[in-house]
């Protein structure tokens, strides 16, 4: 199984993004699901979205903690919140950002 875990800012369209993968995955021939974690903040509060895809069925349904890739859609929340949290080793993660990469 793989796991994705998105974080972004209400409104930034995470919890969309999530659905999105886990439709694509599923419309490739893989089982998947898609789900969000909030609470009843508002726009512009961190959000989390989660994605899992297998060849088998899926039967867990807690959030990701330890994921194989993360998108961090808003580097701003790389100072608010622990976004590299339990990646797995060789775990990918993508970061939104317009800064240079450092050497």
């Amino acid at each position: 199984m793989r796991e994705l875990r998105i974080h972004g800012r209400g409104g930034q369209g995470s919890v969309t993004a999530a659905e999105l993968i886990a439709v694509a995955a599923f419309e490739g021939g893989v089982f998947a699901q898609a789900f969000p974690a909030f609470g009843v903040e508002r726009r512009g509060a961190p959000v989390q979205a989660f994605v899992r895809f297998d060849n088998k069925k899926i039967r867990k349904r807690s959030q990701v903690y330890e994921p194989d890739y993360i998108i961090v859609q808003d580097s701003t929340l790389i100072k608010d919140v622990n976004v590299f949290q339990g990646v797995k080793q060789g775990g990918i993660v993508i970061v939104n950002t317009s800064e240079k990469k450092p050497s």
